[in-house]
């Protein structure tokens, strides 16, 4: 497996009342392509940050995040965009659907503002693949927070990204609910060969991961 990203003293620092708060101290890691790995840890430990830079979204104060050897952040803002919608996609705890545009419409929406051609067989088959394709006519609210994720899976994976970055994504789910999002999780990882990414505070769901990163304060335990 090759080397994915290499993150080198990564640092996040925030000012409140004259004091420096570190979200990430001086953080260094190291990730193959085809891994799966949990971060772990409290409320408040760094996890989301280090999630939020790795996919691009999250300026770091110091320190250098290296995708495939090249500096993510050393990019224009339009080029790290469009690197950001090749080869991430993001899930979230809140699903962040468009209640006014049924299933298929919240999927291909960031497709026709970005003017990217799509096949709508393709999507087809992906909602077949996430066990939704009688829903896709449906709206948000016509749907259980399962479907609701599966959903949000659909809008992170229509582009073929090869890393799937997921921030607490079973946090509003039932228990059945998050057992399938965490066999779809090792699906993707198996048989895709997504590179998976989960932040989690919940050691259960961590377990399904092959790699296992503990966080606290910013830093590595």
């Amino acid at each position: 497996m090759s080397e994915l990203f290499k993150v080198n003293s990564l640092t996040k620092e925030y000012r409140s009342g004259g004091e420096k708060i570190y979200a990430v101290k001086e953080l260094s890691l190291s990730l193959n392509s085809g891994d799966y790995l949990a971060i772990v840890g409290p409320s408040g430990a760094g996890k989301s940050t280090l999630l939020h830079s790795l996919g691009g979204l999250d300026s770091p104060s110091g320190g250098q995040i290296l995708f495939k050897g090249r500096n993510i952040y050393k990019m224009k803002d339009k080029e790290l965009s469009i690197w950001r919608n090749k080869h991430i996609g993001f899930v979230f705890q809140f699903y962040h659907l468009i209640e006014e545009l049924n299933v298929l419409e919240n999927i291909t929406l960031a497709l026709n503002l970005n003017r990217q051609k799509y096949s709508l067989k393709t999507i087809e088959d992906l909602l077949k693949y996430l066990g939704i394709e009688d829903r896709k006519k449906a709206f948000p609210s016509q749907l259980s927070g399962g479907q609701k994720q599966r959903v949000a899976f659909a809008r992170a994976l229509v582009c073929d990204p090869e890393v799937i970055l997921c921030d607490e994504p079973t946090g509003n789910l039932d228990k059945d609910s998050q057992e399938k999002v965490v066999r779809l999780l090792g699906k993707l990882n198996k048989e895709k060969n997504k590179t998976v990414i989960l932040v989690t505070h919940n050691l259960e769901l961590a377990k399904c991961a092959k790699d296992k990163l503990f966080i606290k304060d910013g830093e590595i335990e």
